[in-house]
């Protein structure tokens, strides 16, 4: 039914498109290429997908949804943190020494900023290049078929993994903030919260359980936007990686140079794709999980800070979410890049044996020829040795003896042009030019240990 409808949606369409002006004609053809490439049928891959982005309200197919989408991310990503914050400021100044999350600033703004960074991504990318194409599945036809299942399973299994990421941090999250809104339940007595008419009554309860619910209900909401485009991250890398084992094999049996050099333009192709649509939120994560990592070791080194598990909770879980989702995107780089520039190995591996086996070849058959050439040695051979001799020292420069060193010498130049190419052309996942490789890990963990090391020193006086 809703095939038919879209069938004579796109005839009407048709019908009325001498109708409309230049603008109007462009204006409706994008509208439908956005809504086919959004579409989802009864055999969509991507079903659990779309449905996790509309519960989400990230669906911007439609510009109510959009709407929605961005009303949703004011509230629970700006708003509702924000108020939080204000609110504990003035409950700090009502009760001096009382209910005060000291870190609560630097926690709302990292998950803040960690969310925004992710959403605004999430939005372009789907806006842009529609979720089929941004996770590579349209071509996925041109893959072989242990590519397509494996593709396909760990696609499945992408849900799964952001529920393990999401999903502990969310259940310490909810013990804290019970813990701390019972405290201060306890404490209505002394404190009244803003638009309560009186401290420990009914209205009091009602304001803290709502707030306790916004609350949980932002965190869990940044959260998840952060760790869901790290894991579609990751599971586009996967993707590499299966390619890359597939490619791997080709080695074995003895494809043609041409084609291996032809096939891996275009996994590089891929590859630079890939870098250039996440380059700027794997910087934007490492600037903001820097600054953030900075700031919290301030805070919790400075004298009379104190730290405790109820008071720093929020902090700890904070930390560990933001660097748990750093560390599945460069290790989801690293991983790939890594199996990328093996290759060089497998080619000269590859080079190599080919080498080793042609030579071997013609010191077993010297002369590898035609079935004619054969024939015609086989008759030659039954004449007079010394007329056998005589020929070959008349005939310096004989045929039989030219064919097979000349094909042999092609190959061996195609495999030696292919290996040196490889060795000068590393693909991988590239930031703004720098390949993301265990090299630049480790330079990048040294620059952030010495940063560690300097304020350290001017905090404790390490």
């Amino acid at each position: 039914m809703a095939s038919s409808t879209g069938n004579g949606g796109e005839g009407e369409a048709e019908a009325e498109a001498p109708l409309l002006p230049l603008a109007g004609r462009k204006a409706a053809a994008a509208a439908s290429s956005y809504y086919r490439r959004c579409l989802s049928h009864a055999g969509d891959e991507l079903r659990s997908f779309r449905s996790c982005l509309r519960w989400m309200l990230l669906d911007q197919s439609e510009p109510a949804r959009a709407a929605a989408s961005w009303a949703l991310f004011l509230l629970l990503g700006a708003l509702v943190p924000a108020a939080a914050h204000l609110a504990l400021v003035g409950a700090a100044a009502a009760t001096p020494g009382g209910h005060r999350r000291a870190y609560d600033a630097a926690v709302q703004l990292s998950l803040s900023g960690a969310g925004a960074i992710a959403y605004l991504c999430l939005s372009a990318f789907v806006r842009r290049y529609g979720l089929r194409r941004f996770l590579f599945l349209d071509k996925l036809r041109r893959e072989s078929e242990r590519v397509r299942l494996g593709y396909t399973a760990q696609l499945s299994r992408s849900f799964r993994l952001l529920a393990c990421f999401v999903l502990p941090g969310f259940a310490a999250e909810v013990a804290i903030k019970l813990w701390w809104y019972w405290s201060a339940l306890a404490a209505a007595a002394s404190w009244r919260p803003p638009f309560a008419p009186a401290a420990g009554s009914t209205v009091t309860r009602i304001i803290l359980a709502v707030a306790c619910v916004l609350e949980l209900a932002s965190w869990l909401y940044r959260m998840a936007i952060f760790f869901l485009v790290c894991v579609l991250f990751r599971l586009i890398c996967y993707l590499q990686i299966l390619r890359m084992q597939d490619f791997a094999a080709v080695f074995e049996e003895g494809a043609e140079a041409a084609a291996v050099l032809k096939e891996h333009l275009r996994i590089r192709r891929q590859l630079q794709i890939i870098s250039h649509r996440f380059r700027a939120f794997i910087v934007s994560c490492l600037v903001l999980v820097t600054v953030s990592q900075f700031v919290t070791l301030l805070l919790t080194t400075r004298p009379h800070a104190k730290v405790d598990v109820f008071i720093t909770g929020d902090l700890l879980l904070c930390s560990i979410g933001l660097m748990t989702g750093l560390l599945v995107c460069l290790r989801s780089a690293a991983k790939i890049t890594h199996k990328t520039q093996a290759i060089t190995s497998h080619a000269a591996t590859w080079h190599a044996c080919a080498t080793i086996k042609s030579f071997d070849a013609d010191t077993e058959d010297p002369y590898p020829t035609a079935a004619g050439v054969h024939t015609t040695t086989a008759l030659s051979s039954s004449g007079d040795d010394s007329d056998e001799d005589e020929g070959r020292d008349d005939d310096d420069l004989d045929d039989r003896k030219l064919l097979p060193s000349h094909v042999s010498t092609i190959s061996f130049q195609k495999r030696q042009s292919l290996v040196t190419y490889l060795e000068n052309n590393k693909a991988g996942i590239t930031v703004f030019g720098f390949v993301v490789d265990r090299t630049w890990l480790h330079a990048l963990f040294m620059i952030e240990f010495s940063l560690v090391m300097w304020l350290l020193g001017k905090t404790v006086g390490i």
